[in-house]
């Protein structure tokens, strides 16, 4: 089977500029050489700190960003350098659900032309076809079809989300692109919200990219969890494999910081020491190692760092001080 989307060696590099004339100076390594496979129907979860570059990845695998260097191929099409008109036809297929349902939603806009605006786009169907398309679609979210005229401010933040979904479910993609989807919400929407992608993932067949920084919410949808730090993936497994054994420190410190509900638990917690490194400056060899200051680190520098498969499925960045 072909994956629906496969990114090798993706970078994202932003320009940062100073002196007078603001000329670069320097480059923001957002993403620094990630490859990833989604496979059809499945959910691969991408979990890291806040800004390790999740979202930035997100944007440049759907080309709302253009990247400075790898390639991103979805659904057999090379997409990495295609024009505006090229990507059209293709957009249909892969759609985006943002972080924010309050930023992502258009406060001029009603519900109705929201959630049909990828038919205006298209250009598909008349005006009756598409208002009877949009009442299918928001009741298929668990939303009235009468809310259609209602604008977003009248709504909660769970229903914006549900409207969101939508929007993105509007021309029956292949790929969603989630970009930590549940996290602006209250924790009893969080599951509402989480069990409708599932169905709908179920009944239609959708492949997701899942990006969190929450890893019980990864746990429950996902396939396959890829661990991000610094532009960089750090550990690559199934979702049970990567919970149940963990090989990178990145990971395991991670995983013990998920909460447990029990105050009797003596759970030994690692605690993540030191500051991230800047994007701007980032140290070489090992990154982590380097924040943890970890005597072996010196022996990172230097090394190929690229995944390595450590147990059929399981890949680890094979770095003397983390693994």
């Amino acid at each position: 089977m072909e994956p629906i989307l496969e990114i090798t060696d993706l970078k994202m590099y932003f320009p940062v500029k100073g002196g007078v004339f603001l000329r670069p100076i320097a480059s923001a390594k957002a993403v620094d050489g990630v490859s990833l496979k989604v496979m059809p129907g499945e959910t691969l979860g991408l979990v890291g700190e806040s800004g390790c570059g999740k979202s930035t990845l997100a944007k440049s695998a759907c080309r709302l960003l253009n990247p400075t260097a790898g390639k991103v191929v979805f659904d057999g099409h090379d997409i990495t350098h295609m024009r505006r008109k090229e990507l059209m036809p293709l957009r249909r297929e892969m759609q985006m659900i943002f972080q924010d349902p309050v930023e992502s939603l258009n406060p001029r806009h009603s519900v109705g032309q929201i959630v049909g605006e990828p038919f205006v786009v298209q250009k598909i169907g008349t005006r009756a076809e598409r208002d009877k398309k949009v009442a299918a679609l928001l009741e298929r979210v668990g939303l009235n079809e009468k809310m259609a005229s209602r604008f977003p401010f009248e709504f909660s933040g769970g229903q914006r989300q549900r409207i969101g979904i939508a929007r993105a479910l509007a021309l029956n993609p292949k790929l969603i692109l989630c970009d930590e989807p549940v996290s602006a919400l209250d924790v009893s929407v969080q599951s509402q919200v989480l069990n409708l992608m599932m169905d709908l993932q179920r009944d239609m067949g959708l492949a997701y990219l899942f990006i969190a920084h929450d890893l019980a919410v990864v746990r429950h949808v996902s396939d396959r969890v890829a661990i991000m730090y610094l532009g960089k993936i750090m550990e690559l497994a199934d979702a049970d494999e990567i919970y149940n054994n963990p090989r990178h420190a990145y990971t395991k410190a991670l995983i013990s910081a998920i909460p447990i509900a029990d105050p009797n638990s003596n759970r030994d917690r690692k605690l993540l020491e030191g500051d991230v490194p800047s994007p701007i400056d980032p140290p070489q060899g090992c990154a982590f190692g380097y924040r943890m200051k970890h005597p072996k680190w010196e022996e990172s520098v230097g090394m190929d760092l690229n995944l390595v498969e450590v147990e059929p499925g399981h890949w680890v960045q094979p770095c003397p001080c983390c693994t």
